[in-house]
């Protein structure tokens, strides 16, 4: 058999496997065969994504869910063959739906919510070089990239199949989520103005005194009290492993 046909005939397979509504099969192979691995691909999938996203599964109830991950599994163009990636595949297609309306709109948020403890979990991220007593203030603070904070505007930890939110409330969700040395994960509902402190160091190789200043500037908050409040705060978070000190030389700023 020639390779090209070979080539198209695996495709065809692959494309009626992922969608037999919309696929006709390859021609000589019996229905009941193809059953058996219909069944067999979509099952896998939609039990993978069960275990990854149950509070979704739960909330949207299990006729919705079906057609959702059938919908995912016949339209969406993985980037990765491995399982334990598949999970944020999901997200990124729910994300990518995040404007259609047959959709409940808090959708994509729930999604990521309920991925990023996995992510976290298995991510191999290694600090960067750094000093662990280094000053909090005239230094540049480092985050650990097992740290996140993460602001929602639906309230992703109240949401399930007691509680699904017809709009969003006035206030964001704003979380911290970090691995521990213990390879646990934490979720911490943190305050708005802590949330934005930790989210100036993810974005910005600035030394703590900038940090706080530019959320002073921000919120119109007394520079000195942010300051004194903003230093303990850096300090509690590096007894926490959320900060692991400030950054050395090479890794500084020019």
């Amino acid at each position: 058999m020639p390779h090209d046909t070979l080539r198209e005939q695996q495709f065809t397979l692959a494309r009626h496997l992922r969608d037999p509504a919309g696929n006709p099969p390859p021609p000589g192979i019996s229905d009941r065969r193809l059953r058996v691995y219909r069944e067999l691909f979509f099952n896998n999938i939609r039990s993978l994504l069960a275990n990854g996203f149950p509070v979704i599964r739960e909330a949207i109830g299990d006729a919705e869910w079906n057609e959702l991950v059938r919908a995912f599994y016949a339209g969406h163009r993985s980037r990765t063959p491995l399982f334990p990636e598949i999970a944020a595949e999901f997200v990124t297609y729910l994300d990518g739906r995040a404007d259609d309306a047959s959709l409940p709109a808090w959708l994509p948020e729930m999604a990521h919510y309920e991925w990023i403890e996995q992510a976290l979990f298995t991510s191999d991220a290694q600090p960067p070089a750094h000093d662990p007593d280094g000053d909090l203030l005239d230094g540049v603070p480092l985050l650990s990239p097992l740290a996140l904070p993460l602001a929602y505007r639906w309230p992703v930890t109240q949401i399930g199949p007691a509680y699904v939110p017809d709009v969003p409330p006035a206030e964001p969700t704003t979380l911290l989520v970090h691995r521990d040395p213990g390879h646990q994960v934490h979720f911490v509902r943190i305050a708005p103005l802590v949330y934005r402190l930790l989210a100036s160091l993810q974005a910005h190789a600035w030394t703590g005194r900038e940090h706080i200043d530019a959320l002073a500037a921000e919120t119109g908050i007394d520079r000195a009290e942010l300051q004194a409040q903003g230093l303990q705060l850096l300090q509690q978070l590096r007894e926490q492993g959320v900060v692991l000190g400030t950054t050395v030389a090479s890794e500084a700023r020019p």
